[in-house]
């Protein structure tokens, strides 16, 4: 990427994969789609959600939002995702250096809108992995996941259909 009509340029053409985020039953409204971009040596991760909760908090809602290593979005009555699993962390790192650590989307009337890039990861080893938006901010010290709250909506990472 020399400048900033590159980086369009990458977010104009097909993604590499895609994950469609849906809310588990008590936050049905959460619906939206996180977009991978390979480049050489990074990722462009772009998602786009919306149905999220309101916040309490000065109203302005902040969601953790990770990749999560299983690969399916199913569970258990006391956790609907629960076969997400924990963190991708193929390297074994603490958190918040997981490769699966990815920045917390921030709510505006519902609404999410995240773009940014990361060498932590290839769009083919995230392939089949799941990506989980939890309830609460990630405090990025607490091990493992950063005491981000539940999970409340789930994807499953596939390829683009080009």
């Amino acid at each position: 990427m020399n400048n900033s009509t590159d980086f369009c340029d990458i977010l104009r053409r097909p993604a590499d994969a895609v994950a469609f985020v849906k809310g588990k039953e008590r936050f049905s409204s959460v619906d939206g789609t996180v977009r991978f971009y390979q480049l050489r040596s990074s990722v462009v991760v772009r998602a786009e959600i919306q149905g999220l909760p309101k916040g309490c908090c000065c109203n302005s809602p902040i969601f953790a939002f990770h990749i999560h290593d299983g690969e399916e979005c199913s569970g258990n009555i006391l956790d609907a995702f629960a076969d997400a699993d924990g963190h991708f962390n193929p390297d074994n790192c603490r958190h918040p250096y997981h490769a699966g650590d990815m920045p917390p989307l921030f709510g505006a009337d519902g609404k999410a809108v995240l773009i940014f890039l990361t060498d932590r990861f290839s769009v083919k080893e995230i392939l089949g992995k799941t990506v989980i938006i939890h309830s609460l901010p990630d405090d990025f010290r607490t091990q493992p996941s950063g005491l981000s709250g539940e999970k409340i909506a789930c994807g499953v990472i596939t390829p683009s259909q080009r």
